[in-house]
């Protein structure tokens, strides 16, 4: 059983802190072999429901295109050889088989989303205005308890209002990182969160996380209906435009397959600790009051 991608409850960070590291340009966009599943399921939710998952402000336009120029040139660089440019298209392949074909255009209206269409992270342009960096465009499909819908247009204050600790705590200093982020060298950070199903598009409200599956079949349940959601996150800031990109990587690791890790036991302890030493307010953030005491045991059980 390999490796989840990343553990950040293993690496010491306490949650609901910022935690950036400096990134890497060459490790700035990530593909596995879910590249295909993620691609459809974008191209799935836009026919379905695209109002949730897309929206730009008009004058975005060149900004976007900026950012889709860098993306492909990063990609056709990439080392896993999963993108290749054919005339006016990106073709996407896995194990050399084409898994997507993305046209560019060259009067893209949607620039970003054309982005999106070819990477399993989601895409957030920010712009600074006069109060603060806002969220000016954005193809968001697999977002994690929030509605990209109602936070579009957003400064990061309101993005991040209901975040413990935000208001007093982080506000000034998370400006402060995207008005002093320098074009050359993004920043990235992790998180993590619990979750009943492996499901990527979780755009419902905040409120306890629903557990029916795993509450009803035992401890075997938990094992097969909890899975830890990991958000790989990167700050990147455009030369031209001075907006800055912000993405969103969203890795889905079942609780089955920690406990078959040959590190179990580390990281099902070091999960444990993190949830143990979130204060109330926290554990509400994140849906968990009611099941603490329930996923400390069944954690304590994979040590």
């Amino acid at each position: 059983m390999n490796r989840p991608a990343h553990a950040p409850y293993a690496t010491g960070v306490k949650s609901f802190s910022i935690g950036l590291k400096p990134l890497d340009p060459a490790d700035w966009i990530e593909a596995d072999g879910g590249l295909g599943f993620y691609l459809e399921e974008k191209r799935r939710l836009l026919d379905t429901a695209r109002d949730e998952v897309w929206a730009a402000e008009g004058d975005t336009v060149s900004s976007q295109q900026e950012v889709r120029d860098a993306l492909i040139a990063h990609l056709l660089a990439h080392p896993s050889g999963k993108w290749v440019r054919e005339g006016a298209f990106i073709r996407v392949l896995d194990a050399g088989a084409e898994i997507a074909r993305v046209e560019i255009p060259a009067d893209d209206p949607a620039p970003l989303l054309t982005a999106a269409l070819l990477v399993q992270e989601d895409l957030c342009l920010m712009r600074k205005g006069d109060d603060g960096w806002r969220l000016a465009a954005g193809s968001v499909s697999f977002a994690s308890s929030w509605s990209f819908k109602a936070r579009f247009g957003q400064t990061l204050d309101g993005l991040h209002a209901y975040v413990p600790g935000y208001p007093d705590r982080l506000a000034q200093r998370m400006a402060r990182i995207f008005d002093n982020l320098h074009v050359g060298k993004p920043v990235w950070r992790l998180n993590w969160s619990l979750y009943g199903d492996g499901e990527l598009h979780h755009p419902h409200g905040k409120g306890p996380m629903p557990f029916a599956k795993a509450e009803e079949g035992g401890d075997e349940g938990w094992l097969d209906h909890l899975f830890v959601r990991v958000e790989r996150q990167t700050l990147m800031r455009m030369p031209v435009s001075g907006d800055i990109l912000f993405t969103i990587r969203i890795h889905v690791d079942p609780l089955r397959a920690l406990s078959r890790h040959p590190d179990r036991a580390v990281l099902a302890e070091s999960l444990r600790r993190q949830l143990d030493a979130l204060d109330a307010d926290q554990l509400a953030y994140k849906g968990l009051t009611q099941h603490r005491e329930k996923l400390g045991k069944i954690l304590s059980g994979l040590c």
